[in-house]
């Protein structure tokens, strides 16, 4: 019989070599000795963006078994929402997507209000939850002025 094991996916993929190690804490719950059990982890962290514009690179979720490896068999979809949300922002994007070789990726997301200290989460069935590192949205630039007209030339009399 196996029992429950607490894992630390950062860690154990770092030393694995198998994922690029993020500086947020992904924890799910496994089988040990089996590394069969799916947990989704962010395989490409989301960026610091400008409020409405698309995140990139893209955000991707990778489901991993418990030695961080990613699952390749693993099918279903990744949902993502907003974590933790410093100023009631809003996702936008394509939110839920097909796992594709064990990997979710989400090209067209964006938050629209600015704030620091975002984070998002995953989930998907059958597979233990993932957060993001935080990250920033940033206002969007003002337009520049338009330009002035020169000034009309002098009469002389």
């Amino acid at each position: 019989m196996r029992r429950a094991t607490l894992l630390t996916i950062g860690t154990l993929a770092a030393a694995a070599g198998c994922l690029t190690p993020t500086s947020g804490t992904v924890r799910g719950i496994g089988n040990s000795g089996g590394g069969s059990t799916a947990i989704l982890a962010f395989s490409g962290e989301p960026s610091n963006a400008v409020a409405g514009q698309i995140i990139t690179p893209a955000v991707q979720v990778a489901a991993v078994d418990t030695l961080g490896v990613t699952d390749s068999a693993f099918t279903g979809n990744v949902a993502v929402a907003i974590g933790a949300n410093p100023v009631a922002g809003n996702l936008g994007g394509t939110t839920s997507v097909a796992v594709v070789n064990g990997v979710a990726r989400f090209a067209d997301l964006t938050i629209d209000k600015a704030g620091s200290g975002y984070t998002l989460t995953a989930k998907a069935q059958g597979a233990a939850s993932a957060t993001s590192t935080s990250f920033n949205i940033t206002a969007t630039s003002p337009a520049p002025p338009a330009p002035r007209a020169p000034p009309a030339p002098a009469r002389i009399p």
